[in-house]
């Protein structure tokens, strides 16, 4: 209260505490709670967008961490690439794994070649048109191995059963096919081949994914496979990867190493997580729009619980409070409707990328940052939109605001 005393003395207004302006900043918030809930939603819903956006995002890096761990960087395919003229006919020699096996640093060769004309059916009941889009490949025994790949039922091939008619199947042409054990049969080209097994998803050769691998001997022996590979995967010792890929194409084609074309599937990996970021920084935009009409829409409760409340306004005005005060109560009171929002955004934020982490068999990881970031955005606006409302009622005359009141 402020004034002047008895002795001549100007009273100075009372200074209000932390709890102080606590108390008098939710004050309007408790009076008006589906009001704080529907303001507060606007802010949630854009920082649980964000969250889960930058959290999903990071979890995707997370995973993709791990499967490079797992299935190395020091892998590089190799292709027939196009001969001088254009021919789409390029062959890869058939001495090419046993070449690139004698390079220095090489560890593991392994090598597939598509046969053609041959198609894999559940039954010879399936219309021959029907393919399902697999392939029937050859595969070398190692190739497994050279791949890093795991079988999700049976087994691969050995020195035995790569003779004879058995298949192992890719996951997702296993899919297709229907085949969910070992020991099935699928007709393979005129004839039944056993199922050894099934592989799980590949990375780094998505291509194997959608195939019916046969044993090297059996395709030749039994589909009548020419004997050249079509792709040829190459295992080096980590610190000899440039060097190994420098030598690749001579080595395999001597002739015309033009016509070798030699890739990295793990930084193809890398690029395509790279080209899931862009659509995720698109989400993002998407999540700071919600944000910002959140934090219009704070700022319109705002504005009205100051035309609402012109009794209190003037109430406290009349008793002393000063300008500064009102200022700080209208501010403080918007920071709490937005922090309100904000922590709930980031638990529904966080909450949504642990489902999803957990459904996709990914880490968990929310950078701090985000969640930080996060917070103090909503602490921005809230500053921002409660400040034309909270000038504006420090404006008011007391006696006008009673008196409208």
């Amino acid at each position: 209260m402020t004034g002047v005393g008895r002795r001549g003395r100007r009273l100075v207004p009372a200074r209000l505490g932390l709890r102080d302006v606590a108390q008098v900043g939710s004050a309007g918030l408790r009076g008006r709670p589906v009001r704080v809930v529907l303001s507060a939603l606007g802010i949630a819903i854009g920082i649980a967008t964000m969250i889960a956006v930058v959290g999903i995002s990071a979890s995707s890096k997370a995973k993709l961490m791990q499967d490079l761990d797992r299935l190395g960087t020091n892998m590089l395919v190799v292709t027939p690439g196009q001969s001088m003229f254009g021919d789409q006919e390029v062959k890869l020699p058939k001495s090419a794994p046993a070449m690139v096996s004698r390079i220095d640093g090489v560890e593991h060769v392994a090598a597939t070649g598509s046969i053609g004309n041959v198609n894999v059916y559940r039954s010879e009941h399936i219309p021959k048109e029907q393919t399902g889009g697999i392939e029937v490949a050859a595969a070398t025994a190692g190739l497994k191995d050279t791949l890093r790949g795991t079988m999700a039922a049976g087994t691969w091939f050995n020195g035995a059963t790569g003779s004879y008619p058995s298949v192992v199947l890719g996951h997702a042409a296993a899919r297709r096919l229907g085949i969910t054990e070992p020991g099935q049969r699928v007709r393979v080209g005129e004839e039944y081949y056993t199922v050894l097994g099934i592989l799980n998803p590949l990375p780094l050769a998505p291509e194997i994914d959608n195939t019916a691998l046969v044993g090297w001997k059996a395709g030749q022996e039994l589909l009548g496979f020419d004997g050249h590979p079509t792709s040829l995967y190459e295992r080096s010792a980590d610190d000899r990867v440039e060097r190994v890929r420098e030598l690749l194409a001579r080595t395999v084609n001597p002739e015309a190493p033009h016509e070798v074309e030699v890739s990295n599937p793990s930084a193809a990996l890398e690029a395509k997580t790279a080209s899931e970021g862009a659509f995720s920084s698109l989400l993002l935009g998407l999540g700071g729009v919600a944000l910002l009409v959140g934090g219009v829409g704070i700022a319109n409760t705002m504005i009205i619980s100051v035309l609402e409340r012109k009794h209190e306004i003037g109430l406290r005005r009349s008793f002393g409070a000063t300008r500064g005060q009102i200022r700080l109560q209208f501010v403080t009171e918007s920071l709490m409707l937005s922090g309100l929002g904000g922590l709930s955004g980031v638990i529904l934020g966080a909450a949504a990328t642990y489902i999803y982490a957990n459904l996709s068999a990914m880490p968990w990881t929310i950078p701090p940052w985000a969640m930080a970031g996060g917070l103090g955005a909503t602490l921005v606006i809230g500053t921002i939109a409660g400040l034309y409302p909270a000038v504006r009622a420090s404006k008011m005359s007391p006696t006008l605001a009673l008196h409208a009141s």
